[in-house]
């Protein structure tokens, strides 16, 4: 477990509802994970959506892995 990539998710009750989000910006994880399902690539992602940085991609990843494992130790803002 990469504790560092996790660090840029974060929960905000009054973000989204308290979805996993990217760095307390309004940017789920589940968008992320969403584009890379159809075949966008982290290039592109990062293209689209400037703000975003490859470890943001990483970290997306890394959550959705552990929450999968239910191993994620959720950390609420």
């Amino acid at each position: 477990m990469d504790t560092e990539l996790l660090k840029r998710i974060t929960i905000d009750p009054g973000i989204f509802n308290g979805k996993p989000i990217i760095r307390r910006m309004r940017f789920a994880v589940t968008d992320i994970l969403d584009l890379l399902s159809v075949g966008v690539t982290t290039n592109e992602i990062i293209e689209d959506f400037p703000f975003l940085e490859p470890d943001d991609i990483k970290a997306a990843l890394c959550h959705a892995s552990l929450r999968l494992k239910n191993t994620l130790i959720i950390n609420a803002a």
